[in-house]
């Protein structure tokens, strides 16, 4: 179908999806979800086909797929999200009276979702950014990633079968496939009001350029990874070097690297225990068995941006496994503190089983690397109580620099939460005041409107006076569910 075609049903399903009430969108979004359930060992199967993933890790994948949509659909019922606000007119206030204004949270438009490779499920066809579009009260385009295509196809097929059910314009949902000149069409074209994408840096930024030179440039939610650094403190690695090395490894080699919160960074302080962290990584990363990539082309790029960071002067090889057609071979390079300061290069993201690990002297040499660390989704913090009682400065800055701060814990792994942040300060994302994971991605598809003096009869229902939702709103700077 042409583009020109597919922004028009969008447009024209705008109008209708966007009001319907809050209970009928939550009931698609849990459709959904059972459709996508009722595909069973299929679905699996195909990706399993398609993307190498094990298929363990794709049934949980599944769950979480569908348990986010379903959670945006718990988020609708309960309807507060909209942050209704109310300043109730003041007619006899001195010297300027008040009107009545009324504020809160409503859909832009149809939204361009890019499916991602490395989750084909959860961050793909009816995931978190389709999930959370859909409920804000936005159509989607999904524009199916190329790397599993059928997958893609099987659940939108089955998104479909709801819409049609509901009796829902087809406009609601359509999935679209191609290459990167059809994305590039898509987000330029004048009807579309928000894209969303999870992938690399390079493809990140050529989707924000076209947008951004649009006549109406448009809100634009990458997520474009890190390399979420971890830093590991003095009394930590004193008293436990093995046991810290092998959870961080293990971190780094979940999923063959292909994590967008993998450890690719990993600051150790210059001690006495410094050799035993060493050795107990690369003990666990050579006895790592042999896991395949998503595709090629992530096993190519993985090479490309491997073989760049290990030429950097100043970098040394402990481990390099060999690898195969499909598979990434698991690496670990070590550096001094002064050298990763000197080499900003060595801050790209290798995305992989790789890890770079910085040797540092003191606390002041961590605070050096904390000021010139770029944006990231995550950095974490390892230490016993008196290290962390002395990382107050170091934590500060570390929250600054990230989505996410993580004490004694490993950054994969990301609940999809109602307290989640993914997301974080450029390059890790364009827009760090948002998140891509948990409950408030929703708010990535929505803007405020104040409606002001408007009859009672012309305001949304969130607004009415007599609030017939039963939701929590502001009223003249107060938090109540009761009626004005």
């Amino acid at each position: 179908m042409k583009t020109e075609a597919i922004m028009k049903r969008s447009v024209q399903a705008f109008e209708e999806y966007s009001s319907l009430p809050a209970g009928v969108k939550a009931k698609f979004l849990r459709d959904i979800a059972a459709a996508i359930e009722k595909l069973g060992d299929s679905l699996i199967k195909t990706v399993n086909e398609e993307t190498n993933l094990p298929e363990g890790r794709l049934a949980g994948e599944r769950a979480r797929t569908c348990n986010q949509l379903r959670m945006f659909a718990d988020i609708l019922d309960e309807g507060s999200w909209v942050e209704a606000v109310i300043d109730t007119a003041l007619p006899d206030r001195e010297p300027i009276p008040r009107p009545d204004l009324r504020r809160m949270l409503v859909p832009y438009g149809p939204v361009v979702v890019f499916g991602a490779s490395n989750f084909p499920l959860a961050f793909s066809t009816a995931g978190g950014d389709t999930a959370s579009a859909l409920a804000s009260g936005s159509p989607v385009i999904l524009k199916g990633h190329p790397a599993h295509p059928r997958t893609s196809g099987m659940v939108a097929e089955a998104i479909y079968g709801v819409i049609k059910d509901m009796g829902f314009p087809e406009g609601v949902f359509q999935h679209v496939e191609g290459g990167a000149d059809t994305g590039q069409e898509l987000i330029s074209h004048p009807s579309v009001k928000a894209v969303a994408f999870t992938g690399s840096f390079q493809g990140g930024m050529a989707i924000f350029k076209t947008a951004m030179a649009r006549p109406e440039p448009i809100p634009v939610f990458l997520e474009m990874g890190s390399v979420n650094p971890m830093f590991v403190l003095p009394g930590k690695i004193k008293e436990e070097a093995r046991e810290q090395a092998v959870l961080i490894a293990k971190s780094v080699l979940l999923g063959a690297g292909q994590f967008c919160t993998s450890p690719g960074l990993v600051f150790v302080p210059d001690s006495d225990n410094t050799e035993t962290f060493l050795e107990a990584m690369a003990k666990t990363f050579n006895e790592a068995g042999e896991e395949k990539m998503l595709h090629k082309g992530i096993v190519s790029g993985y090479y490309d941006a491997l073989e760049s960071t290990l030429k950097v002067k100043g970098v040394d090889q402990i481990v390099r496994k060999t690898g195969s057609e499909y598979t990434g071979a698991p690496t670990i390079g070590v550096t001094s503190l002064e050298n990763w300061l000197d080499r900003p290069e060595l801050q790209n993201e290798v995305f992989g089983p790789f890890t770079l690990v910085v040797r540092y002297k003191d606390q002041n040499d961590l605070l050096k690397a904390a000021k010139a660390l770029r944006g990231q989704l995550t950095c974490s913090l390892i230490g016993n109580d008196s290290d962390l009682k002395e990382s107050r400065e170091l934590a500060t800055l570390l929250s600054e620099k990230s989505g996410r701060l993580i004490f004694n814990g490993v950054p994969t792994g990301v609940e999809v939460s109602y307290a989640m942040t993914h997301g974080g300060p450029f390059p890790a994302t364009t827009d760090s005041r948002n998140t891509s994971v948990g409950a408030w991605a929703i708010k990535r598809f929505v803007r405020p409107v104040t409606f002001q003096s408007a009859p009672a009869a012309l305001l949304p229902e969130a607004l009415k006076s007599s609030n017939p939702l039963g939701i929590m709103r502001v009223v003249n700077g107060k938090h109540t569910d009761k009626e004005i």
